[in-house]
């Protein structure tokens, strides 16, 4: 068997790794960026670092409001951090939006929900759309959080063996649509909350009074386009590049003993569990239709002086709801599955899966003080709006065209991506400068957060760093022992390539033909 630490400490690959497994983890990393941006804030403070606040004017109205940068270890910085320590934690966006979806969320994936829900797609595929069917499943089961690794990705490769084809192409197409395509999606979920929440807390530090408010929603338009971008170029790329260099597949006994209880089909249980979920799925999307747009309307301001405006002002409580809706849906679905198929038998199993899923965001939580903190400071200081002012002005002087300058900003979150896995960490970290620059240029913080995404998803299937590769290793190897790192990472290239190569095109075709990311949400704004 190939050692597959010797394949990856060579060439290009083998540096990736090491560099990235000197890396700290993200909370490290935060920590010691407060610690470089307190020294930066000092002395940009002290050179007198500034720059004109793009909407606001002075007290006299002479001009625009003159931003400084502020030391934060002036009196006043120090005592806000100690005694706004607890206020800063809590009030970070990110952290009440997902741990309120994953109420409902853990409900469904600890039920079994999501792993039915997935073996019986797959199975009942046609061997002709075999590809495009795990390829599409294995998008969609990005709202089952680990689900869809552990349960697409090696049922992919059984699915692929039993119809003749090579297990390993399986484990391909769905990696790659599982994490390459984390993004890609038919609806919001999780991953939406969490973005958009540090998106909000970004917007909020830069002072830019907008009237803009968070919406799960925001980028709904537009991941529904990644997915259908997305599946052709997986289905092209397996079919005609992977599998053909792959070779043909000769099982052995030993293959056919492996595919173990993944290859079971569901019981009678199961198939009504399923059943009564889809009726509880389709109960809460009446209820929200009617909280919408029955008599009332609870979801909508169609009150006085809401008469001839937009939309999505009107509906500004129906996207404020969906944090809630999705937690309800969830939740239902879970239930409704899990009382049927037998995972469910009391209330208290329904609150001790609930205790499970809280138990699973405690690494978040502890992640989330950190980045809380950095974006605060950034605040503080002045600094990211001063940054996102310059940063604007080069890229206006440089006269570099806005689609261009957005591709160049999904390639660095695509960099980026290789050597810092976690999606929140790089977003709390790019935002505070991102967002605002973006806004100056006239893209809406739903663009921002939408080119952010584009670039995290392509490179997560070609790093090791990944937090699953050494799982889909080890998936890997139950068919072809001797495939190490390396052969893992080549065989993802080709999709990570292709991906970025059309998630930037389509980036850059939607701010050119200005579509709206979803409802209520333009891709560009005027200050």
């Amino acid at each position: 068997m190939e050692n597959p630490r010797s394949s990856s400490e060579k060439g290009f690959l083998g540096f990736i790794e090491r560099t990235g497994n000197r890396l700290p983890d993200p909370v490290f990393i935060f920590s010691y960026l407060i610690v470089i941006l307190l020294a930066i804030s000092v002395f940009c403070a002290w050179v007198g670092v500034s720059a004109p606040h793009p909407t606001e004017l002075a007290d006299d109205g002479s001009g625009p409001l003159i931003l400084t940068a502020r030391s934060l270890l002036s009196p006043e910085n120090i005592q806000t951090f100690w005694t706004e320590m607890p206020k800063t934690f809590t009030h970070f966006h990110p952290l009440g939006y997902v741990l309120v979806v994953m109420l409902g969320a853990g409900i469904a994936e600890r039920s079994g929900l999501f792993a039915s829900g997935i073996k019986y797609t797959m199975r009942h595929a046609p061997k002709s759309l075999l590809t495009p069917t795990v390829a599409l499943v294995a998008m969609l089961s990005n709202h089952a959080a680990d689900a869809g690794y552990v349960v697409v990705i090696p049922l992919a490769a059984i699915l692929f063996a039993a119809a003749g084809r090579h297990p390993l192409a399986g484990i391909a197409a769905s990696f790659a649509g599982v994490s390459g395509g984390f993004s890609a999606n038919l609806t919001p979920g999780q991953l939406d909350a969490l973005l958009f929440g540090v998106t909000e807390s970004a917007l909020e530090a830069a002072k830019l009074d907008l009237g803009w408010t968070m919406n799960i929603a925001g980028n709904w338009y537009f991941i529904i386009a990644l997915l259908m971008i997305y599946l052709p170029v997986i289905w092209w790329v397996t079919d005609k590049i992977i599998e053909p260099r792959l070779g043909p597949w000769i099982p052995n006994e030993e293959h056919r003993e492996s595919f173990g209880e993944d290859s079971k089909p569901l019981t009678d249980e199961q198939k009504k569990g399923l059943r009564r979920a889809g009726i509880a799925i389709l109960g809460v999307c009446l209820l929200w239709v009617g909280m919408t747009f029955a008599p009332g309307t609870p979801l909508l301001n169609d009150g006085p002086g809401t008469k001839g405006q937009a939309w999505y002002v009107t509906a500004t409580p129906f996207f404020q709801s969906l944090v809630g809706g999705f937690m309800v849906l969830f939740l239902a679905a879970g239930w409704a599955y899990g009382s049927a198929a037998g995972t469910i038998q009391s209330g208290d199993d329904l609150v001790s899966m609930m205790t499970e899923a809280m138990k699973d965001m405690g690494y978040y939580l502890v992640l989330a003080f950190a980045a809380a903190h950095f974006v605060a400071m950034f605040n503080w200081s002045n600094l990211g709006l001063i940054t996102a002012v310059h940063g604007a002005s080069a890229i206006e002087t440089s006269g570099l065209p806005l689609p261009a300058a957005l591709g160049l900003i999904v390639l660095f979150s695509a960099l980026l991506n290789i050597f810092i896995g976690s999606a929140s960490a790089k977003w709390a970290l790019l935002a505070p400068v991102l967002v605002p620059m973006l806004m100056l240029l006239g893209i809406s913080p739903e663009g921002a957060t939408a080119a952010y995404r584009v670039g995290d998803g392509a490179t997560n299937i070609i790093t090791p760093l990944m937090v699953y590769f050494p799982l889909i290793l080890i998936f890997a190897q139950r068919w072809q022992k001797s495939f190490g790192i390396g052969s893992l990472t080549a065989m993802m290239i080709p999709y990570s390539l292709w991906m970025l190569i059309t998630g930037i095109a389509l980036m850059m075709l939607w701010i050119i033909l200005g579509l709206p990311l979803g409802p209520g949400a333009p891709m560009g704004i005027e200050l």
